[in-house]
């Protein structure tokens, strides 16, 4: 069984969504079966993440930083968490009591953890807020992850 997980930027740009797309497909379908995601279901990359990781067939799981996380989304952002939350076949809530940055940090946490692999859609920049990608990157790489970096050459955000 393959632990693959996500960590990744919420706006992601028009210039980059098909590179994004197409690089966490292609991850997705080189691990071997049976497969299990690991996601925090957040907008952007994590929401693009767990759509491949169902279309490939695998079960989705869902780490959910805080009780309230729902609050923390925007309302097209809800919505597909909302449908994404339906379609996992485990949800872990933190115990955190509201959405902060350590709770989304320790969510990131567990999922490195809990990763044989992870998929970073990273554009190698420095995390803007605790919990962002480059921290969960640098987390994934000190415990020995593969990291897969997805992201297209000289594209900013």
């Amino acid at each position: 069984m393959t632990a693959l997980g996500v960590t990744g930027h919420q706006n992601i740009p028009l210039a980059a969504r098909e590179y994004v797309v197409a690089g966490i497909r292609d991850c997705v379908g080189a691990q071997p079966a049976p497969l299990i995601g690991y996601s925090s279901l957040a907008a952007g990359a994590d929401q693009l993440f767990a759509r491949e990781v169902l279309a490939a067939g695998g079960q989705l799981i869902a780490i959910i930083p805080s009780q309230g996380y729902e609050g923390a989304f925007a309302e097209d952002g809800l919505r597909s968490y909302q449908d994404l939350l339906a379609s996992c076949t485990e949800t872990v809530t933190l115990d955190f009591t509201e959405p902060s940055e350590e709770a989304f940090m320790a969510a990131g946490e567990e999922v490195m953890r809990r990763s044989d692999v992870v998929i970073a859609v990273w554009d190698g920049l420095p995390a803007a807020g605790l919990g962002g990608t480059a921290d969960a990157v640098e987390y994934a790489r000190g415990l020995g992850k593969t990291v897969v970096v997805v992201w297209p050459e000289g594209v900013r955000r």
